[in-house]
């Protein structure tokens, strides 16, 4: 045997032999790479990030405070397998005081989660076989095709276009395909694109769901960073629980970058499902910060002020774009804007792709962006970038302005 024996060991699903040769790079870690590029390139210039798609701000104090007590307490050592049940009780009380969603069973119809990303990733895993099938928006959350197709099943993406609010046309998904279709992946707020989805959408999800025996998974990353209109869960349309879960996330409502904690809610019979899953998977999240999680959950004014603050820069963002030329508009809610990219700069260099233009900003104006061609050419803007304050943050969106209308980019 060679000594490079490993290199023909890897699984299929990741590429068998192939791993590591054919240049595939995870969408998020090519872009970091691009930045670390740029910064390595122009020491001492200030590269302005709005491809960052986490919170620039450390989690409230208070729930600081509370972890920092928590994590000296002993009975919080040990392993907390599939949640505590104080955490699926505010978990209870939270959708049910933010969102209006009532009789939710905390013990059957709530569980936490290492994160959402892991929900989304695991969730596969007690549904889909070989032949089997997922459908999914584009552009979307990669992971949520990655784990379907490891398992064998397919990916069917779902097209989310301007001319249809961003919303995916159900209707458009061919017979045949439906037929091998078991779980349906929807997320409003919707990353990238900021558009949401209101009561008369979910409502066509619970029948189409019904109609077609599939599980339907809402990821509600974003559900309570709205510009205007009322936070709106799924689980509060008639018959969603019959059809499905929602994945709450502590990182984009709470600031809780990094501490890894999520809870699903819903369907008795998918999160029994996902429980067992996790089971064989992890051993819970430390009980301290499920513990802070919960005084976050009993503190949802932390949301509307974490809100009000990217809805100003959001609006200061959407000036400072089309004065260099986008058209761009506010979105409904997250901390994204979504714009369709430029076709090229000056007189001579062309894009042919969004990721084309991305990497010309980043290497021209030292603008960080993520692309997106799944449906179209566009750049999504994070209103993440960081700033020491309101007058920091208007010289950032003011600078990134004059750097773009600087490049004389054409639509």
């Amino acid at each position: 045997m060679s000594e490079d024996y490993i290199q023909g060991l890897f699984a299929e699903r990741i590429g068998g032999s192939l791993f590591g040769k054919e240049g595939r790079i995870y969408k998020f870690e090519k872009i970091k790479r691009a930045k670390a590029e740029a910064r390595r390139k122009n020491p001492g210039a200030e590269l302005l990030d709005f491809g960052v798609g986490e919170p620039d701000e450390m989690a409230s104090q208070i729930v600081v405070e509370a972890l920092k007590i928590e994590c000296e307490k002993p009975e919080n050592r040990g392993y907390a397998d599939n949640g505590i049940a104080e955490l699926k009780a505010a978990a209870t009380a939270y959708l049910k005081d933010v969102y209006g969603v009532d009789g939710i069973d905390p013990e059957k119809e709530i569980i936490h989660s290492i994160g959402s990303k892991c929900a989304l990733a695991m969730l596969p895993d007690a549904f889909i076989n070989r032949g089997d099938a997922v459908l999914m928006p584009a552009p979307g959350y990669p992971v949520m095709a990655t784990h379907a197709e490891w398992n064998g099943g397919t990916v069917i993406r779902l097209p989310l276009v301007e001319e249809n609010g961003f919303l995916p046309d159900l209707d458009a998904v061919k017979k045949e395909d439906l037929r091998m279709v078991k779980l349906l992946y929807i997320n409003y707020p919707n990353n990238p694109t900021g558009a949401v989805a209101g009561a008369d959408f979910f409502a066509r999800v619970v029948e189409f769901a019904k109609e077609n025996n599939i599980v339907v998974v809402h990821d509600a990353a974003y559900a309570g960073l709205t510009c205007d209109a009322k936070p709106l869960s799924f689980l509060s349309i008639e018959g969603a629980r019959d059809v499905g879960v929602e994945i709450h996330s502590f990182s984009k409502a709470f600031n809780m970058t990094g501490w890894r904690l999520a809870f699903l809610a819903g369907n008795e019979k998918v999160i029994g499902a996902f429980g067992h899953v996790k089971d064989n998977y992890d051993s819970g999240q430390f009980r301290a910060i499920q513990k802070a999680g919960i005084y976050a959950l009993g503190h949802p004014e932390i949301t509307e002020k974490i809100a009000a603050k990217y809805k100003r820069r959001l609006g200061l963002m959407v000036e400072a774009l089309n004065g260099a030329g986008f058209i761009a508009s506010m979105p409904g809610g997250t901390f994204y804007l979504y714009t369709r990219a430029p076709r090229s700069a000056g007189k001579d260099t062309a894009f042919d792709t969004a990721e084309d233009a991305a990497e010309y900003l980043i290497k021209a104006a030292l603008i960080s962006t993520v692309p997106w061609d799944d449906a179209g050419r566009y750049l999504r803007f994070s209103a993440t970038f960081e700033a020491k304050d309101m007058e920091d943050e208007q010289r950032v969106i003011g600078e990134m302005g004059r750097r773009l209308k600087a490049l004389e980019l054409r639509f």
